[in-house]
């Protein structure tokens, strides 16, 4: 009898996070099969992301919102598997409404700046006794301590902090900024990490516990996986651009119609690269037999596969590389990537879908990016309208059709 669920079947988290992440953290534990109930603030149109243009719209993508059931690309990507609330947290009634849900969940994510959460009654030391086995997880800027309250993290904020703008690009060359908002979502995914591993913990000692994740933390512990300090003390730059030297031959090259990359740092691949380019006869050449000797020459490599790629269309060096098994690929673009039939397949990359109106070509969203043997993981629930299921949410934790109602005339819902 086959009897696949998802790993995080049976477990609820409630959802007080806005933006992208603290949403991108309760999106993978909703791909992983937990019940999420997001909480949004109605007096200020729910989560931010739902303002975010483009919309998608009956007549396809739209700069502007035309009708109510419109829904922002963003919401559509990091609302999926969510059911929706409305709850004013600055409210005196809301507090007890919250307590009612927590006392019901597994798990509560919020991403406030530090200290909104004390300010509200709403903070860990305010809600643990409600429920012994909680997982409570703060994702925040600059940790959820007292004094960082006042500092205002984005995601270009923490990239400048984390150092990462300073290893890519030229040398001598302004910073360089990452498209992808690599502060964003590198704190959900420790969030992530450190809420499941709270939750194992919670089934053995029955007490839960808060997880402090910040951005800057989570994006400077990658940044510190690579020794640059120590790089540069033997005379690596920090910066390289489009090659790295210490591991030539290795970067990114143009054809004559696009770019590839190569990444070949060991004696097999760069003969292998030596041998695409014709340059068999530098196979035992003293400057580029060994490691050592390639690196103390990577200019002159680089050099050579640059002048060697030039004028040659992209699908012939392509062939031609790996035909001598050199790693090499394409430089795609982000629309090519995306439409990639194996991630597809995977499930790794999923269609967007509006929940009306249905999934228009083009429009793709992260999915759960991990296969298992065992288990089954999914987004394909479309996101939920703001506030969709309040009353259903609340009316099974035991508030009937009247409380809920008087709840919603005085502005708590």
């Amino acid at each position: 009898m086959n009897t696949v669920t998802a790993p995080l079947k049976g477990k609820t988290v409630i959802d007080l996070t806005t933006a992208l992440a603290g949403p991108y953290a309760t999106l993978l534990l909703a791909g992983l099969g937990a019940r999420v109930i997001k909480v949004e603030n109605p007096t200020r149109g729910g989560d931010s992301s739902r303002n975010n243009s483009p919309y998608v719209t009956e007549d396809g993508l739209s700069l502007r919102r035309t009708s109510d059931d419109d829904m922002s690309v963003s919401m559509m990507l990091r609302g999926r598997g969510k059911e929706s609330i409305t709850l004013n947290l600055k409210h005196p009634e809301s507090r007890q409404v919250l307590f009612d849900l927590i006392g019901e969940a597994d798990i509560l994510v919020e991403n406030y700046s530090a200290g909104v959460t004390k300010r509200l009654g709403i903070d860990y030391a305010s809600v643990r006794h409600l429920n012994e086995k909680l997982v409570y997880t703060s994702i925040s800027g600059f940790g959820a301590g007292p004094g960082n309250g006042d500092r205002k993290a984005m995601d270009t904020i923490v990239q400048a902090l984390s150092g990462v703008m300073m290893t890519a690009g030229e040398p001598g060359q302004p910073p360089v900024r990452f498209g992808l908002p690599i502060g964003d979502l590198s704190a959900p995914l420790f969030a992530v990490i450190g809420t499941l591993a709270a939750v194992l913990q919670a089934e053995h000692t029955g007490e839960g516990q808060h997880v402090d994740v910040s951005m800057l933390g989570a994006l400077t512990s990658m940044v510190a996986c690579e020794p640059f300090d120590a790089l540069e003390s033997v005379g690596f730059p920090l910066r390289t651009g489009a090659y790295v030297p210490r591991l030539a031959p290795f970067g990114t090259f143009r054809a004559e119609d696009g770019y590839f990359a190569i990444c070949a740092p060991t004696d097999q691949f760069a003969a292998g690269v030596l041998r695409a380019i014709d340059r068999p006869d530098l196979l035992d050449a003293e400057d580029f037999a060994t490691r050592d000797a390639r690196v103390a020459n990577a200019d002159r490599l680089h050099g050579l596969i640059a002048g060697w790629a030039a004028e040659k269309p992209l699908d012939e060096v392509l062939q031609a590389l790996t035909r001598e098994g050199a790693p090499a690929a394409p430089v795609r673009s982000t629309a090519e990537a995306v439409r990639d039939p194996q991630v597809v397949q995977r499930g790794e990359v999923v269609p967007l879908v509006h929940p009306k109106f249905g999934h228009f070509e083009g429009l793709y969203g992260s999915g759960v990016p991990v296969v298992f043997s065992a288990s089954q993981t999914t987004l394909d629930v479309p996101a939920p309208h703001l506030g969709e299921h309040t009353d259903a949410v609340l009316g099974a934790i035991g508030y009937d059709a009247g409380r809920i109602e008087g709840l919603r005339a005085a502005g708590v819902l």
